[in-house]
Parts: C-alpha cells; structure tokens; sequence
C-alpha cells in the first residue's frame, strides 16, 4: 500500500496531491518551487529558490527513508533559461553523487514569480546499491 507524505502547502491541498507518494522502495516526489515555507515567502532570487526547492526535497526524501544521494530521475522546470548559470551550481552539487537521469524544461510556472520547480523520484537504498 503506498503512503503519503504532505508538506501541508496551499498547493496540495488546493490541487488535491501529496508532497511524495511512497511506493515499494520507489519515491515519488512531486513537483517542488522555491518557497521558504518556515516564512512563507518566495524569494526573488533564482538560486535561493533552487536551493529552498531542494532543501523541501531533502526533507521529503528523509521522511521518506532515502537522501538526494538516492535520486534515480530528476526533472528541472526553469521558467527562463537565463536563470540556467545562477541553478547548474546548485543542482550540481545537490546531485553530484547520484548523478540521476534528468530533464531540463523551459516553462512558464503557475505563478510569475516562480523561477524553478523540481521533481524527483527515488529508491530507497539506491545508493547503497
């Protein structure tokens, strides 16, 4: 039986899905922006957004039993691909040591203010493998 895992944000509740869904050892995380959700602000700036993505993302994932280190498939939404040299960085070393399959998109976001979403999915122990 899967579970779910939420973060409690207006999102979920409004589009009716769960932060991850735990299947088997598989994670599925949904897709993620950059807000700050201990002040509940988006900031401005692409790289904070990317590094806050990431921080709900590695939250989830320990949640779920697993860490980015267990990350089998990533898929990037950039709102602008100027924003592509501030987030390779951080994406970067966020992945450096699971070196997931990944996609990047350029697409307009639900809202203007946001720069980058992220998904993932996991396996629990993948990098113990």
């Amino acid at each position: 039986m899967a579970r779910h895992i939420s973060s409690g944000s207006d999102f979920e509740r409004d589009f009716g899905y769960s932060r991850a869904v735990i299947d088997r050892d598989m994670v599925h995380v949904a897709g993620t922006t950059g807000y700050d959700y201990e002040r509940m602000i988006l900031p401005d700036d692409a790289g904070e957004q990317a590094r806050n993505t990431l921080g709900t993302i590695e939250k989830t994932l320990k949640e779920a039993g697993c860490s980015l280190d267990d990350v089998v498939r990533v898929r990037y939404y950039v709102s602008d691909v100027k924003y592509l040299e501030i987030i390779k960085p951080i994406v970067a070393k966020a992945f450096a040591r699971a070196r997931p399959a990944a996609t990047l998109v350029i697409a307009a976001l639900i809202e203007p203010e946001m720069k980058i979403e992220i998904e993932v999915t996991a396996r629990i122990g993948a990098f113990d493998s």
